[in-house]
Parts: C-alpha cells; sequence; structure tokens
C-alpha cells in the first residue's frame, strides 16, 4: 500500500470519526491506567461499570492499598481474571507509591515495570493520558492492519512498528482510537460492514463483502 492510499484512509477514518476517543471512563492518569490494566481480556462496558463504583471510593494508589486485596476483589468480580488483576493492581499502586510518588510514569519503560502492564496498555497510558503519538496494538487493530493491508505483519510488534513508520503524522496521535473504534464498529472479526465502510474502496481485503 502506498502512502497517498494510506492517507485517503486516515483522512476518511478521521472523517467518519471526529472525537476518537476511549469508550473507558476515566478523571485521571492514574485512573485510566487502572481501567485499562483491567480491561485485558474484558470489555470496555464491563470495565466501566466496576470502576463506577470503585473509582467512587478508592481512585488513587493509597485508596486502593487501605481497600486491600479481598476489597478490590468486591469491587472488580465482575471482571473476568479478578482474581489476577486484583494482585496485579494491588502491586502496582504499592510500586507507584514506592517509586514514583503515587504518580503514574511518564515513560514506556517505567510504565512496563509496574505489575499488569504490558507493552500495549504502556501505550494506551502514553498515548491518552499523555498525549504521546503511540499505537497499541489490540486484537482490532491487529485485525484492521492486516485485513485492509494498511500494516501487515505476523505480530502485533510488526504491526505496531510498521504503523509507526507509516501513518501520516497529522493523524499519528489519533490512528490508535481510529482504528480500534472502525475494528470494533465497521471493520468486525465477523460479518464486517464493507457494504457502508468509508474506506472500502480504498481497503485491500480480498473477501471484502459488497452485496
Amino acid at each position: 500500500m502506498n502512502a497517498a492510499k494510506r492517507q485517503q484512509i486516515f483522512d476518511r477514518l478521521a472523517e467518519a470519526i471526529p472525537e476518537p476517543v476511549t469508550e473507558l471512563n476515566y478523571s485521571s492518569a492514574f485512573e485510566l491506567l487502572i481501567a485499562v490494566v483491567l480491561s485485558a481480556q474484558a470489555t470496555d462496558k464491563s470495565v466501566n461499570k466496576a470502576t463506577a463504583k470503585l473509582f467512587v471510593v478508592a481512585n488513587t494508589p493509597q485508596a486502593i492499598l487501605e481497600l486491600g486485596l479481598e476489597g478490590l476483589k468486591d469491587y472488580i468480580k465482575t471482571i473476568g481474571l479478578y482474581n489476577s488483576k486484583a494482585a496485579n493492581v494491588i502491586s502496582l499502586c504499592r510500586q507507584l507509591l514506592e517509586h514514583h510518588h503515587g504518580e503514574v510514569p511518564q515513560t514506556r519503560e517505567q510504565l512496563q515495570a509496574l505489575a499488569g502492564v504490558g507493552r500495549k496498555t504502556a501505550n494506551v497510558i502514553l498515548n491518552t493520558a499523555f498525549g504521546q503519538p503511540t499505537i497499541a496494538v489490540d486484537t482490532h487493530i491487529f485485525r484492521v492492519s492486516n485485513r485492509t493491508g494498511l500494516a501487515p505483519g505476523k505480530n502485533v510488534l510488526d504491526v505496531e512498528t510498521k504503523l509507526d513508520k507509516t501513518v501520516p503524522r497529522q493523524h499519528k496521535q489519533a490512528a490508535h482510537h481510529l482504528l480500534i473504534l472502525h475494528g470494533r464498529y465497521t471493520c468486525m472479526a465477523r460479518n464486517p460492514k464493507c457494504q457502508t465502510c468509508v474506506i472500502k474502496e480504498l481497503c485491500e481485503f480480498k473477501d471484502k463483502i459488497m452485496l
């Protein structure tokens, strides 16, 4: 795929999705960090339902530590893998207090050193909380990048590297959410809405549904 076509794709996505933002609810970098950690293999809707109650009583590292492991589990037990996630969140809060004065760090290396935080989560925080032009490749972005021909790759790091090199500069900050939302609501894994897709003429998907 050439640069001109990529430019057109992102121009169209940006027009179709004028507010490309996360669907997780948060009011601080710390709340976003906790929400993203909890969202692994879970829906944003289920995370928002749990954090709506959790953040009212505990939305700082110290407050969550004071809840304790079992107390935290009571708030997030409706989320998948809540036992391991609760343990990670408790460890993460302790790390923030011991090494970062309770603040969320702003480098990928420091973020990835936190319990439960991998490269994808770190990239989400850098992009959404701190305005850095990082692209976190989740299942939606991986699928869209490969299916459309935008940035094909065998693994998430391949796709991230290609997107980092090829996304037009003016769309770099928004690219992460543009691709996620496009994958979530139009370019779904099953029954993609090719007929109404804004980039259908530009997409290189060989099995497009053009009825």
